[in-house]
């Protein structure tokens, strides 16, 4: 008695057995339960261990070919590396820290731009606050970078202008990379904007709307931005001849409460601003709240401008017109020079990696011409 035959199976239909090697392996990796090894990568993607250790530690000797080969078996199999075994494997510790001391300022976004290039790269960020005024600065960072042995540290201003703390990352073998300082180091790269051009044109657009008793607030001393931003305004008021007066100058040291007191110092004068350009955003802030509490009609009776386009220029009324800084542009750029150039290994590339990048200037509603 012979068998019927079984109902033909569709061509499109593979059998099972007919299944190709990578796809019984991606099949059986979607059941995994377990989480996935290094191991499990490396046959995955049909390489050595050592292959799948060098791709997730970002090393440039492997090809394009075979690293899109290794994260997509990561991707997969949903791999999560150790961070201990890393670092035990190698003489990094996948720490990059973020150092910041003053006014917050750009802190935020910058914090932001820099957590996204290290999550992506298998990197953990770690902010750290520190006093330049702190008799115990320099036995409180040491201690802290004996026991983190950090892969790198970005400093923000003024911090990127301190001797003792540069001096003290220095001692313990840790790159910095500067953030706008005022002399970038011989030994480290710098990121920042020009201030310097950027005020300039900020100032030569309150001049050609007919400003000329324009009051300025000064960030803080020490601070590169400070000195830069200053004699960009200085500079393009003599070029266009006019004056700075002293008296519509004060130092609000990037806090909103001193940029009150310099406000009101300003336009208590007999002869008042028509403009303040202030240093940052928080000081015209300030200028705003004390021209309004002073009955005055902004922009009509005074013309505010700010400086980094912080989260405060749209809160404030009038909007504020000021330069907006390419905060996060400049974190990612600053994380990727410690990750990419492995600098414990191989040290910074020469000529060192500085970079200035562009920025804009975002016009709103706080200026307009002088009152006749």
């Amino acid at each position: 008695m012979t068998s019927r035959p079984g109902k033909p199976r569709p061509p499109s239909e593979p059998r099972p057995a007919e299944q190709r090697p990578g796809e019984r392996r991606l099949a059986e990796a979607a059941k995994r339960t377990k989480p996935a090894t290094l191991d499990d990568v490396a046959a995955l993607a049909e390489v050595s261990a050592k292959t799948v250790s060098r791709v997730v530690n970002n090393e440039a000797s492997v090809s394009s070919a075979t690293r899109e080969r290794v994260m997509r078996a990561v991707e997969l199999l949903d791999y999560k590396p150790n961070l201990n075994a890393r670092v035990l494997a190698g003489d990094r510790s996948f720490l990059i820290g973020l150092f910041y001391g003053g006014p917050g300022g750009f802190l935020s976004d910058f914090q932001a731009g820099a957590t996204e290039v290290c999550r992506d790269s298998g990197y953990h960020l770690m902010v750290e606050p520190w006093d330049s005024d702190s008799t115990q600065l320099n036995r409180d960072m040491a201690s802290l970078l004996r026991q983190l042995r950090l892969d790198g540290v970005i400093l923000l201003p003024p911090l990127g202008d301190d001797r003792l703390i540069c001096n003290t990352l220095r001692d313990a073998g840790i790159p910095m990379v500067q953030i706008a300082p005022c002399e970038q180091a011989p030994d480290s790269p710098s990121i920042g904007i020009d201030d310097y051009a950027a005020t300039r044109r900020l100032t030569s657009y309150l001049l050609d709307l007919g400003h000329r008793r324009i009051g300025f607030i000064l960030g803080s001393p020490g601070h590169g931005a400070t000195e830069n931003r200053y004699r960009g305004f200085t500079d393009e008021m003599h070029a266009r001849r006019v004056p700075v007066d002293a008296a519509l100058v004060g130092r609000g040291n990037f806090h909103f409460p001193d940029g009150v007191v310099v406000a009101e110092r300003m336009l208590a004068e007999r002869k008042p601003p028509t403009a303040i350009f202030a240093s940052n955003d928080d000081t015209a802030a300030a200028a705003i709240s004390v021209a309004h509490r002073r009955g005055l009609q902004l922009p009509r009776d005074l013309s505010v401008v700010g400086f980094d386009d912080s989260p405060i220029a749209s809160m404030v009324w009038p909007l504020l017109t000021t330069v907006r800084q390419p905060v996060m542009a400049m974190a990612r750029v600053a994380a990727r020079l410690i990750i990419e150039n492995t600098p414990r290994k191989h040290g910074w590339p020469v000529p060192m990696p500085s970079s200035l990048l562009d920025c804009e200037l975002i016009l709103r509603d706080s200026v307009a011409p002088p009152r006749s």
